[in-house]
């Protein structure tokens, strides 16, 4: 792209808003997410790609207190083709930060992803306190009735219309299950509020950009809390201290997988 083109670019900005209601309370997310983190980067790593996680350190910043994360997501095969041919080399390293202040977080690349954890059922109007409506684009994911990708991304494992809670008796969530628990005082719920914003500067491809990583996104939070539910068994009994220690080791074991990427990046 020559210095005329670059010239001709700009920064697009966009906003929408998911909201995610869950069986789950808002204390217990704090734990679910971060294990359902932790497992999906370990298995999402392999063969020089996937996670490597640079920092993983508490932060305290103008009275925020939180975990704050750095981490390198390597994409070159979880892209397309053609993406793979123009992209320059490093384009598909993409850094995230993340400052994590339970219940509110936030998560910043070319997306920047703001989270809000209230124990509700999603009928909150502007919790970002910024006005949702700005692109028109608001919606309520439904972790069962979600539309997956049937070959790649639907697991019988993670649905929760199939899985049942040994420990806690929750699910399976039938049709009329946000019904039921609403209707259930023995059962916790919540939902998490999350603020999509999009910086894009390719004039031409706002409209497909949009679209795709909206899509995208209904995607991602569909499938990462499809399995924070089914994986509750696993999680529902570990402290944040087990969390800690949790991600240290995986921290070491994505280390030690990533490192066909690092001397491969070694010898250029």
């Amino acid at each position: 792209m020559n210095d005329r083109v670059l010239k001709q670019c700009f920064f697009f900005f966009s906003l929408f808003c998911s909201r995610i209601v869950l069986p789950i309370s808002v204390e217990e997310y704090q734990v679910g997410q971060l294990y359902a983190v932790a497992e999906a980067s370990k298995n999402e790593t392999g063969g020089g790609e996937g996670v490597e996680v640079l920092e993983n350190s508490p932060y305290d910043e103008n009275g925020e207190k939180g975990q704050y994360t750095h981490k390198i997501y390597h994409l070159d095969s979880k892209v397309p083709s053609l993406i793979r041919f123009l992209a320059p080399q490093g384009a598909l390293e993409i850094h995230e930060k993340a400052w994590n202040a339970y219940p509110y977080c936030r998560t910043e690349f070319m997306i920047k992803i703001e989270t809000w954890h209230k124990p509700d059922f999603g009928e909150q109007e502007n919790v970002s306190c910024v006005a949702e409506t700005t692109s028109g684009l608001v919606c309520t994911l439904d972790i069962c009735q979600i539309i997956l990708h049937v070959n790649t991304d639907y697991k019988e494992e993670f649905d929760p219309a199939l899985f049942k809670s040994e420990k806690t008796g929750r699910g399976p969530l039938g049709p009329d299950w946000k019904k039921e628990l609403a209707n259930n005082p023995n059962c916790p719920h919540m939902c998490a509020y999350k603020l999509v914003s999009v910086r894009f500067k390719w004039a031409g491809l706002q409209n497909k950009i949009e679209s795709l990583i909206h899509k995208m996104e209904r995607q991602l939070f569909a499938i990462f809390h499809r399995q924070v539910f089914c994986w509750i068994d696993k999680w529902i009994d570990l402290t944040m201290e087990d969390i800690r220690r949790m991600e240290e080791e995986t921290k070491k074991e994505l280390d030690q997988v990533t490192l066909p990427f690092s001397s491969e990046a070694g010898e250029c």
